[in-house]
């Protein structure tokens, strides 16, 4: 009896912080902007400095993320979606050794094009090339892999109460399939093909707000002691609802707090 009680206790809280969350989500969907193109730019605005000419346009309007931040976020979908395709969906461990120094060389890169821009936007001071948009992108792109690759297998340990074993990167195959999942991505963004911009931008807005939403999820299964019990998807949605709305909210705050401070400072971008 005392187990039926706790349960439907449970099963009460959970469909209030359901309520909760959904009426957060649903709120912040139909505030203003109204746009879809402006809503993925607010979601950017938040996480990218979107200075635009560093930004890929289509149709003479700019991606909502500069070329960098298009290929990591892009790219960290492009890699998880390939890994679920390869049937490394539940993987629980790592990728092995050789394939993390891989993964590692890619963060590298993604980091010294990154110094290498940043000396550029201070004038005088020495940086090692001039850089380009191109060369953003692949570099984010090489970076959003990495991040795919260890997501998941931490997504799933925090999910899960049985995990798959296997690893996220368990073959050299599995990487070239990584690999031109993320060609796809540079092809596309680069191509600046007007009929991509919906499609392109309203990926990136999602995919900022699902990462993030991922992440939130995963700390609040912490810090609701719930890490590693679901066993089908439904035992997850109420932990994902919850990690989803807080992302919204973030987003919003960053953005407020972000156009309070440019204003202010009269910052360039």
């Amino acid at each position: 009896m005392q187990i039926d009680a706790a349960a439907r206790r449970a099963a009460r809280w959970d469909g209030i912080l359901s309520v909760m969350a959904l009426t957060v989500i649903v709120a912040l969907l139909i505030a203003p902007p109204h746009s879809l193109l402006d809503k993925a730019d607010r979601a950017a605005y938040a996480v990218c400095h979107r200075i635009s000419e560093r930004t890929f346009t289509f149709a003479g309007r700019p991606l909502p993320l500069c070329a960098r931040c298009s290929g990591t976020y892009l790219g960290a979908l492009a890699g998880m979606v390939v890994l679920a395709a390869r049937g490394r969906r539940r993987a629980s461990r790592f990728p092995r050794p050789l394939f993390l120094a891989v993964l590692a060389i890619f963060l590298t890169a993604w980091a010294i094009d990154g110094a290498n821009s940043l000396l550029t936007l201070m004038p005088g001071l020495p940086h090692l090339y001039e850089p380009r948009n191109l060369l953003r992108l692949i570099t984010g792109t090489l970076e959003g892999l990495a991040i795919g690759a260890v997501v998941v297998p931490v997504a799933n340990l925090s999910f899960w109460a049985v995990p798959a074993p296997g690893r996220s990167i368990e073959t050299g195959r599995d990487l070239l399939w990584m690999l031109v999942g993320g060609a796809a991505v540079v092809a596309l963004v680069s191509s600046e093909w007007p009929p991509l911009l919906y499609p392109l931008a309203l990926l990136s807005g999602l995919v900022i707000v699902g990462l993030m939403g991922l992440v939130n999820t995963m700390l609040l299964l912490i810090a609701l002691r719930r890490e590693s019990r679901a066993t089908r998807w439904r035992d997850a949605i109420v932990p994902l609802l919850l990690g989803l709305a807080l992302a919204m909210v973030e987003l919003t705050a960053i953005d407020l707090g972000r156009a309070a401070l440019t204003a202010r400072l009269g910052l360039p971008f």
